[in-house]
């Protein structure tokens, strides 16, 4: 048996090989995974490699799963926690993960499908651009409040087919104004075009997936909030329990606890930031329509307007956790027996 180390950059990866016995046997540095791959086929017995999570780890786990017993990516993060070097370099790094592997104490990564890689990477991409969307509107909203203007009562909306016209057709005096008006009236237009393409596609991959028609079954929960869950999730038997979802995505307090003091701060954000932005955005609407969901939010709000941040946060929390309930059990939402 062999434990490889591999210190993958964009130009080269360097590999570190160790034998059954954990002793070196082979270190070098190579240009790309294929020449990874054509290596671990000229050893003489099986292997497990170790990498660190980075762009493009579900490529080379991939690439490396045909020639391996075992392919392991590491978590960045808990992995500088375990093992603190004062010597840092590519050679001592592959090392590192070629020992941690020995030994079994790497920090595992969960790797999905490169199905479910792509469809978390447009469900990203879409919030991106309509984040892009959201800046130019507001620049055509900071564009008219720094020349005084303001928009007829009649048009409700500047970004309808009325408010458009009316935001193309306005004269401006300073043809630079007039200029930026057009840019961003056109850039708005693009990316409404480009949202609803990727929205298509992913209704299309929705429509197939049980998970995301469960987790609908939430009153205030949409299909995009449904989608963001069931992608990140992935597989819910991988959690142990509910606590570990709510840590996986960022949701839990940091705690510093020293002797009888316990003092928990913000929640620690760690995970995607896209699922905690629409689990927020699903409370709001949960709340209005779900007696469950608003008896849950009143309760952590003790009628103190300086704990509606904290209900929300702690609100999501909780929903995120009945959502994976949901997937691991097989059923749907039950407003009365959760309320009970």
């Amino acid at each position: 048996m062999y434990y490889i180390g591999l210190d993958v950059h964009q130009h080269y990866i360097t590999v570190c090989i160790l034998n059954s016995n954990g002793l070196l046997h082979h270190r070098c540095r190579l240009s790309s995974i294929y020449k990874v791959v054509e290596l671990i086929g000229k050893l003489d017995g099986p292997c497990e490699v170790c990498y660190e999570a980075s762009t493009g780890y579900g490529f080379i786990f991939e690439a490396l799963l045909p020639v391996t017993r075992r392919t392991v990516v590491a978590h960045p993060g808990l992995l500088r926690l375990i093992y603190r070097s004062k010597k840092k370099n590519d050679r001592a790094d592959a090392e590192k993960l070629a020992k941690l592997l020995y030994i079994g104490e790497v920090p595992v990564v969960y790797v999905p499908s490169s199905n479910v890689r792509a469809w978390r990477e447009l469900i990203t991409f879409r919030r991106r651009t309509v984040e892009k969307r959201t800046r130019a509107k507001n620049g055509i909203r900071g564009l008219l409040r720094s020349l005084g203007i303001k928009q007829p009562e009649h048009i409700k909306l500047l970004w309808t087919i009325k408010g458009r016209k009316w935001l193309s057709e306005l004269e401006l005096d300073n043809t630079m104004h007039s200029l930026k008006r057009a840019v961003l009236v056109a850039e708005i237009e693009m990316l409404d075009n480009q949202i609803k393409a990727v929205e298509k596609e992913l209704a299309a991959y929705a429509e197939k997936s049980p998970a995301v028609a469960q987790l609908r079954t939430i009153p205030g929960v949409g299909i995009r909030t449904a989608e963001a869950v069931a992608a990140f999730i992935d597989n819910p038997h991988r959690f142990a329990n509910s606590k570990q979802i709510g840590a996986y995505f960022g949701l839990v307090p940091m705690q510093d606890q020293s002797g009888n003091k316990n003092h928990l701060g913000h929640i620690t954000k760690q995970g995607s930031s896209t699922v905690r932005h629409l689990l927020t955005e699903a409370v709001w609407q949960a709340t209005r329509r779900s007696p469950t969901v608003r008896a849950y939010r009143d309760r952590i709000a003790r009628e103190d307007p300086q704990r509606r941040k904290i209900a929300i946060v702690a609100t999501a929390h909780y929903l995120i956790r009945v959502m994976w309930s949901m997937l691991r059990n097989n059923t749907t939402w039950q407003e009365q027996s959760l309320a009970a």
